[in-house]
């Protein structure tokens, strides 16, 4: 049977962790009440002297009796133990609010027990802290729904002007009138699921005056809400003259976050449209409404209905799992003390507000409702399917193509290794067409099978300690990958490049030419990259459309707002740098055809290869950069600004690197030296200050943070110790060890497995740094934004 305090830390939510009743705390008071609790020998020289004596049961039966020397004779109830005290406060001229302060008052037989009074005193700080905290999650999800509540009568309201639109628009058509409509909404616009309260199927045909006129009750609806969407819908000059001629001076205006390309580009367009066609500025300052901007208010509406619903779940088991801790807790006491005590406690417990509010299940019921009715169509099961999502168990059969693809990679890279030296591959008399050609291509399977090995031994550990990189990646439980599905992926990729390596070798043993067989990597990079862009859903169709989209978002990181998993990818790239250049090389190697002639000086001596070589290096770290600047420009964080100064550094370094390789002469290495330590120095001093959060000289835990989830301070400090030795692996590119040209291959590609090792053990580091910060601010769902928001503007 597991114990409560186990099964307590394994449903607690991570984020909320500090909130939850303190268990194991109180669990030690209840150690040392029963241990205070125990009989007292009696001091006797007799028993001190011959031990044991036949009078002990008696003397320990007279103290059960008693209560021992310490403990008063008369007991007249259980109920006279604990007595608990509401207190209520009563502020003039404000609401009435209750802050109910807990005290207990020992009496009778605790009255000189201050290991008692310590655990009630306890107790008491530990409900006031789960009732508080309760009641400010509680208010801030009540006000988060009434605020989509009015979000979403807002939306009613537009999709309802849209109709009427379009029913001006084709009334004025079917009549053939002269008169020429104003409208932004072209005649195609489809109308989604969305379920407005009128629906195009119900409005009868009625005339242009009636459409009209029905247009100006829903925008006075508007009005009478405090709002109005000027230039947005038409106001007549009657009207508008009615009015004096004056717009009010709130208006509702929809943003749409600007969080990918395709936004930015739709953004930019619909501004250049209203400034080109509609002109608003005759009417106000009002903002373009399309039918694609409803459509994204809608989509973020309905994410935050959901993120709602999830919040108040969560709440839910905050409060049974409270509950449930203090009922433990109280029984324990009372085994232990031998008095039946935990009803009173109980009771009060129950009048609690964390247990006796029902506003968290009324409001779980309304959202339920209002999602089920207006974005799922009346369909409760399509709805539950949003507001519920199942998460896919683990299957043993991922666990069973683990094993066997593992398996299989170590016997046949076993044989692969044996044909190699029978072969003569790799001895320096043999032809430099096998390391030009397949090197490289397989160098670039091995380095991102790595990494997928990696990053597989990262959720592993984020799972193990709890650390909710879901939420801090904001990826679907649903389609985000598992430790296992990562392994999976890992081992088929390279079962595969393995099968080709030693199916190219037998080739080349039969007697086939190199030019024949040597196509054989490059075919095999084209499987991939098909494999990589084919729309059939199978082999992790959302993971990979997923990753596509993150690189999209890398590459226009200046012009949208940057997520986390966007710069947290870009960092990965920046430790994949030798992998472009070898993506670089199988490119110039199969377009030039160099594969069959095995000409390879066309790709080393030209110059358009020699400048990308300085553009591939560049990339990842410009891109890194750009999304810094860009955090700095919506954030206003200098830090940011520092941060984009370390890639700028290692920019420069990887520079200077590429050119002493051309180009050995003392400047070049004094300027390698020089360019590497600073923006060695950088990356070491924001590895463990910033994203690390270490060598902190304050911190209770020495040179560390002070929230720590590993258990081993151990561990931290060789994490420290081996991210400083794998980040001086550039040393070896500056010292030129004179090697033969097979070696420094293998020398460069294992230079490059520890720059993905070490960037590996980083993202361990750096996400549970997220976490924590995470944890501090108590954050447990996501907070959508909202697209209609009030702007202020003068007559």
């Amino acid at each position: 049977m597991v114990k409560f305090s186990k099964e307590l830390d394994a449903q607690l939510i991570p984020e909320w962790k500090d909130a939850f009743v303190n268990y194991r705390q109180l669990k030690k008071h209840i150690k040392k009440i029963k241990l205070s609790q125990k009989p007292k020998q009696p001091q006797d020289l007799n028993v001190d002297l011959f031990g044991w004596s036949i009078f002990n049961p008696v003397c320990s039966l007279v103290t059960q009796i008693t209560g021992g020397p310490g403990h008063a004779s008369s007991i007249s109830s259980p109920d006279s133990i604990s007595q608990v005290k509401n207190r209520a406060t009563i502020e003039e001229g404000e609401e009435e609010e209750q802050d109910e302060l807990y005290e207990n008052e020992l009496v009778q037989l605790f009255s000189e027990e201050d290991e008692v009074k310590a655990f009630f005193d306890s107790l008491d700080q530990e409900l006031k802290k789960v009732d508080e905290f309760y009641k400010l999650r509680e208010g801030e999800f009540l006000e988060r729904g009434q605020l989509l509540n009015n979000q979403l009568q807002i939306l009613l309201d537009l999709k309802q002007i849209l109709i009427h639109r379009r029913k001006e628009r084709s009334s004025f058509k079917s009549t053939n009138s002269s008169e020429s409509l104003h409208s932004p909404w072209p005649p195609s616009s489809r109308n989604s699921d969305f379920s407005a309260p009128d629906s195009p199927a119900e409005l009868p045909a009625t005339p242009t005056l009636t459409a009209a006129s029905e247009t100006d009750e829903v925008i006075a609806a508007l009005e009478r809400n405090g709002l109005s969407f000027v230039g947005v819908a038409t106001r007549s000059k009657a009207k508008a003259a009615g009015n004096n001629g004056k717009p009010p001076k709130t208006a509702m205006r929809i943003e749409i976050p600007a969080t990918t390309p395709t936004r930015t580009i739709t953004a930019v367009t619909s501004a250049l449209w209203e400034d080109l066609v509609n002109n608003p500025r005759k009417d106000g300052p009002a903002d373009f409404i399309n039918r694609k901007k409803i459509q994204y208010a809608e989509k973020m509406i309905r994410g935050a209905f959901v993120e709602l619903y999830r919040g108040l779940g969560l709440l839910k088991t905050y409060s049974s799992l409270n509950m449930t801790a203090f009922t433990k807790i109280l029984k324990k006491f009372d085994k232990v003390a031998r008095r039946q005590s935990s009803g009173t406690y109980l009771k009060e417990v129950k009048r609690s507000h964390f247990v006796s509010s029902d506003k968290v299940v009324r409001l779980m019921d309304e959202v339920e409702s209002i999602f089920t009715k207006h974005f799922a169509n009346n369909d409760r099961k399509k709805a539950m399917k949003f507001l519920r999502p199942q998460q896919s168990k683990d299957s043993h059969m991922v666990t069973f193509f683990v094993g066997l693809f593992t398996g299989s990679f170590v016997t046949l890279f076993s044989i692969y290794a044996i044909l190699a030296h029978v072969a003569g591959i790799f001895s320096p008399s043999n032809d430099v067409g096998y390391m030009e050609i397949v090197y490289p291509v397989f160098s670039v399977f091995a380095l991102l099978s790595l990494h997928l090995f990696m990053y597989g031994c990262n959720l592993f550990m984020w799972r193990s300690t709890r650390i909710n990189y879901n939420f801090i990646f904001e990826f679907s439980p649903n389609t985000s990958l598992k430790y296992r599905d990562a392994f999976l992926i890992c081992t088929t990729f390279m079962t595969a490049v393995v099968s080709a390596m030693v199916i190219h070798l037998l080739l080349r043993a039969n007697g086939f030419s190199p030019s024949q067989v040597d196509a054989i990597p490059g075919f095999l990079l084209l499987i991939f990259i098909a494999l990589l862009i084919c729309p059939l859903d199978f082999f992790y169709r959302p993971t990979r459309y997923c990753f596509i989209s993150v690189l999209r978002n890398i590459i226009c990181s200046p012009f949208y707002k940057v997520l986390l998993v966007d710069f947290f990818m870009a960092d990965q790239l920046t430790s994949q740098i030798p992998l472009m250049r070898h993506m670089e090389s199988t490119a110039c190697y199969f377009l030039t055809r160099s594969f069959r002639t095995h000409q390879y000086e066309i790709c080393r001596s030209g110059r358009m290869y020699r400048e990308l070589v300085y553009i591939i290096s560049f990339l990842p770290y410009y891109w890194r950069a750009m999304q810094c600047a860009r955090r700095w420009f919506d954030e206003c964080d200098v830090n940011q600004l520092a941060n984009m100064g370390k890639y700028v550094s290692a920019m420069v370094a990887a520079g200077a690197r590429i050119t002493y390789a051309r180009q050995e002469n003392h400047l070049w290495f004094a300027i390698v030296l020089i360019t590497s330590i600073i923006a060695t120095l950088y990356q070491l001093y924001w590895d463990f200050v910033k994203d690390w959060g270490f060598l902190n000289p304050k911190s209770k835990n020495p040179w560390l943070r002070d929230d720590l989830i590993l258990k081993n301070k151990g561990i931290y400090y060789f994490s420290i110790a081996l991210n400083v030795v794998l980040r001086v692996v550039w040393v070896e590119t500056v010292m030129k060890f004179r090697i033969g040209g097979v070696e420094s291959r293998l020398l460069d590609f294992f230079v490059a497995s520890l720059e993905v090792i070490r960037r590996g053990h980083w993202n361990f580091y750096r996400l549970e740094n997220e976490h924590l910060n995470n944890v501090g601010k108590f954050r447990a769902v996501k907070t959508v934004p909202l697209p209609f928001r009030e702007m202020d503007y003068e007559d």
